[in-house]
């Protein structure tokens, strides 16, 4: 999962970034959602897609509990249904009170095997009860310290859910299986506890922790994933792409744009986007100063020939309503 984004490609003359290759016949296609998400955008997607993986449910600030599925979530549960659509039900661990993913709460939940038990029991009856067909772990900035409760909490799920109901698990893309045990992924445990494992290849750059610059540059994906491929089969590892891009003003905060928006940023300015074949992204320059970087259909096309050259079980594309609709 990760982040709100609003990105926006270029000017009439470069409106080619449609997401126009999908990845090849035998790979899955995850789209994520946000609970507010119309029934409409689902259905636009539909066709392209074989799981949608709504977000979300998340961890209490204690550790000890989760919230149940709302409304909206249940609704997206039917619309996947009636598109003939995989459902997955996400668990997060992002407060909305620190409008940020919570270390502390993931921490307190998976340093603790009763914790860990008493949350897995609860979504394991939402998913019998409601009829999800699996659930995605999206637990963000684990502690190395926490590496351990982490793979429990994927195999009481395993246990604890109805048979043929799948776990999927987001990780932070990292380039040597060092950095992802430092970020806390045991990868080998957590290839053989998880039925997929999504690289979240995207962020590499963003406002406020970086200068300007690709948000999930083609060759640090590559390495992402020779790095994973170490530990976790290739079938079992889905590339999670972006679907939208950041800004960085010369002063204040830059913010996540859809692709739609930031190609409106750049056809109102007048300025001039480009294409990066390197990184497989398009950058611009505003007449302020402001620098944009975006992923969007172009990006998707070569993803999906990178995942289908590496023999990945799939893609995930973060987030439906952000990017492109898929063709």
């Amino acid at each position: 999962m990760s982040r709100l984004r609003l990105v926006a490609p270029l000017l009439a003359s470069v409106l080619v970034g449609g997401l126009s290759a999908p990845a090849s016949a035998d790979s899955d296609v995850t789209g994520f959602a946000l609970g507010s998400a119309y029934n409409r955008l689902v259905e636009k997607n539909a066709h392209a897609l074989t799981t949608l993986t709504v977000a979300g449910i998340g961890i209490t600030p204690d550790g000890a509990g989760v919230a149940a599925p709302n409304r909206d979530l249940r609704r997206l549960l039917g619309t996947a249904d009636d598109q003939g659509l995989r459902a997955e039900l996400l668990l997060s661990n992002y407060s909305n009170a620190l409008e940020a993913f919570d270390p502390r709460a993931a921490s307190r939940m998976l340093r603790s095997p009763a914790k860990t038990d008493r949350v897995a029991r609860r979504v394991a009856g939402f998913v019998r009860r409601q009829g999800w067909d699996g659930v995605n772990v999206d637990l963000e900035r684990v502690r190395q310290a926490d590496a351990d409760g982490l793979v429990r909490l994927l195999r009481r799920l395993q246990e604890l859910m109805p048979p043929k109901r799948t776990v999927s698990i987001d990780v932070s893309a990292s380039t040597t299986l060092k950095a992802y045990r430092a970020h806390g992924y045991r990868l080998r445990a957590i290839g053989r506890a998880a039925d997929v494992v999504v690289l979240m290849a995207y962020d590499m750059h963003g406002p406020t922790w970086s200068e300007p610059g690709p948000i999930g540059p083609l060759k640090w994906q590559r390495q992402a994933i020779a790095a994973a491929r170490q530990a976790v089969p290739a079938d079992r590892l889905d590339l999670g792409v972006a679907g939208y891009g950041y800004s960085w003003p010369q002063e204040g905060t830059g913010r996540s744009l859809t692709v739609a928006s930031a190609r409106r940023l750049v056809r109102t300015d007048g300025a001039r986007a480009v294409w990066h074949e390197a990184y497989g992204e398009w950058s611009a320059r505003l007449s302020n100063g402001t620098v944009l970087w975006w992923s969007d259909g172009r990006s998707w096309d070569l993803r999906a020939e990178l995942a289908a050259q590496r023999g990945l079980h799939g893609l995930a594309l973060w987030r439906l309503g952000s990017a492109d609709t898929l063709p």
